[in-house]
């Protein structure tokens, strides 16, 4: 990118009116438009955080910034379960569920279509 700079042409006389002069340090630094406001994190206010592992390919990756989605499965499938239901004492009993936290780098959630 450009980044226009204004000075006084030194061919002209200034006998009144101050010249402008170079600008200042803190005007020549340009702050770079972010991506995403929280930086596509959710630490706010620390300075750091503990790291996890991706389940796909091991990368280390904050924990605040990682992708976490349960995964909720059966204990057991359909035709286990139903030989359980017929053979269970109880009327009404209902299989616990597994559920299981996976925790993705940003690239694998991508990659794996999680988001």
């Amino acid at each position: 990118f450009w980044l226009k700079v204004h000075y006084c042409s030194l061919s002209t006389s200034h006998s009144s009116a101050p010249c402008c002069g170079p600008p200042q340090l803190e005007s020549l630094f340009v702050t770079m438009p972010s991506k995403r406001r929280n930086n596509g994190r959710s630490k706010k206010g620390r300075g750091h955080t503990a790291i996890v592992r991706c389940i796909n390919c091991c990368r280390c990756v904050p924990k605040d910034k990682a992708i976490k989605r349960f995964q909720v499965r059966n204990m057991c499938d359909a035709s286990s379960q139903r030989d359980l239901r017929d053979a269970s004492v109880y009327s009404t009993f209902t299989m616990p569920k597994l559920y299981n936290k996976m925790i993705y780098c940003v690239s694998c959630a991508i990659h794996a279509r999680v988001v």
